[in-house]
């Protein structure tokens, strides 16, 4: 046996093992090049935050303070310290997972941060569990049966609602459904603190339809662009020629094919909604964490600032991971690819 290798796989494995290591080494590499880039925006993060005008001081005392009073309470913070030995601190109660006090309301970070980030992952995976497999739906059939009534409605209407900002289309759900028009939804997202939101279903629709509205027009047509180019493609008129059953082409060839780019799509559409709900649950008063960032923002809570941002940076991080894992699992061309890594 050889005991060479091979951009670091081992190549006296036999084929099936090699694929595997290949496989394993590469989802390595993928979280090492990860950290690497949450290491680089937790310095960003860190810069931007003390580069903030105002005094975070003067922000917990008031304009009465004084310079005494100022002074202590710079010198308990750490305030004084060079910049370096602050960022020390910081990251090390960040892999501790001690981030601090909020300086607004003095209680821990963590515990403060914890329900808000429930209540935006509940928001998040209700919004992608609707919107994902719906535009794949939807993208496929309009892609079966393109240039027909239905498709070019359907297109029409998405690029319709793809020109609208989502707090123009929140702004517009709330008139249609909460105010003027059928008032039979609440026009606010709130509910009692400690309180689940699937507990809470009624004040879920407004935010999650906004949020699907938002992400869906580019999924669908991302789904059905590619349908079309599968369907045009050679082997899907050789199974035909076969006689193999329309069902089976579509399921069994067709659709994993497809797929592909969507889940990439839809990875970055669900990172693209982490900034996104900054916006609907200011929009909607929802406890998450886009709330909780507007109110840290105003109140120059730097604390808290860091560590939803840093919350922010590593979901877009996860999900791209994700991304890329499941399109080599769905790429048999991808998972082969590993014996010749």
């Amino acid at each position: 046996m050889s005991f060479g290798s091979e951009n670091g796989v081992p190549v006296g494995l036999e084929p099936s093992r090699r694929r595997r290591y290949g496989r394993h080494l590469w989802i390595v590499r993928r979280i090492g090049l990860g950290l690497v880039v949450l290491f680089a925006v937790s310095v960003i993060i860190f810069l931007a935050t003390q580069a903030l005008p105002g005094d975070a001081a003067r922000s917990i005392l008031g304009k009465e303070a004084t310079p005494e009073a100022l002074a202590q309470v710079r010198e308990q913070l750490g305030l004084n310290r060079s910049i370096v030995a602050q960022y020390t601190d910081w990251l090390g109660g960040v892999l501790t997972l001690d981030l601090g006090n909020s300086l607004a309301g003095g209680r821990p970070v963590a515990e403060t941060m914890g329900p808000r980030l429930v209540n935006s992952l509940v928001l998040l995976g209700v919004v992608a569990l609707i919107a994902i497999p719906m535009s794949i739906l939807v993208g496929a059939i309009t892609a079966i049966r393109r240039d027909r009534l239905l498709d070019r409605g359907i297109l029409l209407g998405s690029l319709a609602v793809t020109a609208l900002p989502e707090f123009v289309t929140g702004l517009l759900l709330v008139v249609v459904f909460a105010t003027t028009i059928f008032n039979v939804l609440p026009a606010v997202a709130t509910f009692p603190p400690g309180d689940l939101p699937l507990q809470h279903p009624r004040e879920l629709v407004l935010p999650v339809a906004t949020l699907v509205l938002a992400i869906s027009p580019y999924l669908y047509r991302l789904m059905r662009a590619t349908m079309i180019d599968v369907l045009e493609s050679e082997y899907i008129d050789m199974a035909r020629l076969k006689g193999v059953p329309e069902r089976t082409v579509m399921l069994r060839h067709a659709m994993p094919n497809a797929l592909v780019p969507v889940i990439q799509g839809s990875a970055l559409m669900l990172a693209w909604l982490l900034g996104g709900i900054v916006v609907v649950e200011f929009l909607f008063a929802y406890p998450g964490l886009g709330s909780l960032l507007t109110g840290a923002v105003a109140n120059r809570d730097v604390p808290i600032i860091q560590a939803v941002v840093l919350v922010l940076a590593t979901g877009v991080v996860v999900f791209n991971l994700l991304a890329d894992t499941l399109t080599v699992v769905a790429t048999p061309k991808l998972r082969t690819g590993f014996l010749r890594r």
